[in-house]
């Protein structure tokens, strides 16, 4: 998968050092596949040093808290935010999903995004993702960290937190 992915960044003309930005990001992200809510209610350890990386308390939604604390465990100063929508300012929004882009799922019922998460891989029409406060069925009210296959289709925007960042 890394041969592929280094070849992927390259197709893309990003330069060697960003590379390790994006290898890293996917690589604190893989670790957290796994990391479950202790009772079902936005807590745990683990889950709550994401929300507290945003500065939120325990018991809030934590898919946001969840991508801000992977960027800061690979040294980045942002994004920090829990609130989803704020994941896609003018500047960070690409065309195309790529490894270590933050994706965003629009949902009509808020008028907002509001599921967001990593995107690990992409194979044709299909990204795998690494999210958190989700489980195996794909609910934005899960019980913890997945990683999920979605269809682009299924995904608002996409976000670039790597460029230009740092």
């Amino acid at each position: 998968m890394l041969v592929c992915f280094v070849f992927i960044c390259r197709s893309w003309n990003v330069d060697s050092s960003a590379v390790k930005d994006y290898e890293r990001i996917i690589a604190i992200a893989q670790k957290e596949v796994g990391v479950k809510e202790l009772t079902g209610n936005n807590d745990g350890e683990r889950v709550e040093e994401y929300l507290r990386a945003v500065g939120l308390k325990k018991g809030q939604p934590y898919c946001s808290a969840f991508v801000s604390w992977v960027f800061e465990q690979a040294g980045y100063r942002a994004p920090r935010t829990g609130w989803s929508p704020a994941l896609f300012p003018g500047s960070r929004i690409v065309k195309d999903a790529k490894p270590a882009a933050v994706f965003g799922i629009y949902f009509s019922s808020l008028k907002r995004i509001a599921h967001v998460g990593l995107v690990e891989s992409v194979r044709s029409d299909w990204i795998t993702c690494l999210e958190a406060n989700t489980n195996i069925a794909g609910s934005r009210e899960g019980e913890g960290v997945f990683r999920r296959i979605r269809h682009k289709r299924t995904i608002s925007r996409f976000a670039d937190w790597i460029k230009q960042n740092n």
